[in-house]
């Protein structure tokens, strides 16, 4: 049976690079082909229609045209914008998304199917444009922000984060321990990322670093609950660092890395 000379596939778009003088190469997350690498041809021209369709973080539905190296995209239409993350005045949310976006680019083979992690992309980034957007009235309507508006979206990137390394295989050890596997007491226990986890006191000693009671209780509650459901925490700065240290730890080693969104999330952080 001859094969199709094209598809349709809905996508969001994590990145994109320059080729040529008009071209784009574009990383696609697909929820059936996984992630793709596909030509826009004549996208960084001001006359090209696709180029609205083809921006980051966009979730749209394309015509692709099968080709010799990359295949092409020859329809674009957006199904979701989300062009509150894109206004200035919440670069915060902005680089949330573009993290999430690294994130899974890092971590997701090409042509690997993984359609739990399209949809939780999908749903996060959802929930960001929606946090953008209540920011953005807020402020048209002269409230008084209080400085924990940022404390929702942490929670949400640590959510993200230990479901998108629970779908690639590498779930964290939040409930027994990592190294003995001895269920893990409400006390102060260890975390190591080189066995992918929680420690308790006796392990922890031999491995790692500590993990309070506190951050324990809260992996285990994101890990544990639908987003939906997850119930509006307020927690110190300290609790929250201690958190996202535990996570950027199992990110940084599977993937011996650090990840440029990083940095930059820090210093938003820190302004905030």
């Amino acid at each position: 049976m001859r094969e199709p000379r094209s598809y349709s596939t809905e996508a969001i778009i994590l990145r994109h690079s320059d080729m040529g003088e008009a071209d784009r190469i574009i990383t696609l997350l697909t929820p059936y082909k996984g992630k793709i690498r596909v030509v826009a041809k004549g996208t960084r021209r001001p006359v090209s229609k696709k180029t609205g369709h083809l921006e980051l973080l966009c979730h749209s539905q394309l015509q692709v045209a099968v080709g010799r190296n990359l295949d092409i995209v020859t329809q674009a239409q957006a199904i979701e914008n989300f062009t509150h993350l894109r206004t200035e005045s919440e670069l915060w949310h902005k680089t949330c998304g573009f993290y999430l976006a690294e994130l899974v680019d890092r971590f997701i083979e090409d042509t690997t199917r993984h359609q739990d992690v399209y949809d939780l992309l999908l749903q996060a980034l959802r929930t960001l444009d929606t946090d953008a957007t209540e920011m953005q009235q807020r402020r048209v309507r002269g409230e008084t922000l209080n400085g924990h508006e940022q404390d929702r979206t942490q929670l949400l990137l640590r959510y993200f984060e230990i479901y998108l390394l629970s779908f690639i295989g590498y779930e964290p050890v939040f409930r027994v321990c990592a190294h003995c596997s001895a269920e893990l007491r409400p006390e102060e226990n260890g975390f190591t990322p080189a066995l992918g986890g929680a420690l308790c006191p006796n392990c922890s000693h031999l491995w790692g670093q500590s993990l309070s009671m506190n951050a324990l209780k809260v992996l285990r509650l994101l890990q544990r609950t639908e987003w939906a459901q997850m119930p509006r925490l307020r927690l110190d700065a300290r609790l929250h660092a201690e958190i996202e240290a535990a996570m950027h730890g199992l990110l940084r080693y599977h993937l011996e890395r650090d990840l440029k969104s990083w940095t930059f999330l820090e210093m938003l952080n820190i302004k905030a």
